[in-house]
């Protein structure tokens, strides 16, 4: 049975969108039947869009009752959108999907309960996406950009580029914020103290609308971001936890 809406929710599933009227709708009821028998909520943040996205996410509402829809009133970016979802989500664990449908909602659940069976230390569990459906030319950006990232930032992760994670809202909101901070989250849960692992998950091919990112987009920002979560990293200093004396 779902949970009521009076009650707080297992799961939180948070879903950034931007122009995504002909993958929004069926995304939601894949996440709904995905979640069927679990104590859950789902959030479709639409960022600004200029299609007919969010009128039809509200009109969904009706056929599935966990479904809340919140739009920015201007458009904000992934980063600032999945941040809107988690703030007003109620649920102790957020799972993220990218709103294009190329993740795949069966893998959530699993992430989710692999996340909610470890110790309090592991605060995210990732998707890595197998068998890429991507053109050539965005894998092999995806794994030089990885590749880099990783050695840098000894982050363990392989593909943070994947937005399916599962990971606790308290540990998210502790970290600092910033643009594109959805592709550093598992590099500021360490600098935090906290563990992470990853999981392999399904991708599939985008069925409508267009990508947001372009590989060159992807790569001017990358290089600031990384210099600032380098820094970040220097100047960490972790108590290993606090206690009430």
């Amino acid at each position: 049975m779902t949970a009521p809406a009076t009650k707080v929710p297992d799961y939180s599933i948070v879903v950034p969108v931007f122009d995504e009227g002909g993958a929004a709708p069926a995304l939601a009821r894949e996440i709904a039947a995905a979640f069927a028998g679990e104590s859950h909520e789902i959030l479709f943040v639409d960022d600004a869009s200029r299609d007919n996205t969010r009128d039809l996410l509200v009109a969904l509402k009706a056929e599935i009752p966990q479904l809340r829809v919140l739009g920015h009133r201007k458009n904000s970016g992934q980063s600032r959108a999945v941040r809107s979802g988690i703030l007003a989500a109620r649920g102790p664990i957020i799972i993220t999907l990218d709103g294009d449908g190329q993740n795949d909602p069966a893998d959530a659940p699993r992430l989710a309960r692999a996340l909610a069976a470890g110790p309090a230390t592991l605060a995210l569990v990732g998707g890595e996406r197998v068998k890429r459906q991507d053109s050539s030319a965005k894998r092999f950006a995806s794994r030089f950009g990885n590749g880099v990232r990783k050695r840098l930032l000894k982050d363990t992760a392989n593909d943070t580029g994947c937005g399916l994670k599962a990971f606790r809202r308290e540990a998210f909101l502790r970290l600092p914020y910033f643009d594109h901070i959805h592709r550093y989250i598992p590099a500021l849960m360490l600098r935090e103290g906290y563990e992470v692992a990853f999981e392999p998950v399904n991708h599939r091919h985008r069925e409508s609308g267009v990508s947001k990112y372009t590989n060159f987009g992807r790569l001017k920002a990358s290089v600031s971001d990384l210099l600032g979560v380098m820094w970040l990293q220097t100047r960490a200093r972790n108590p290993q936890g606090v206690d009430e004396v």
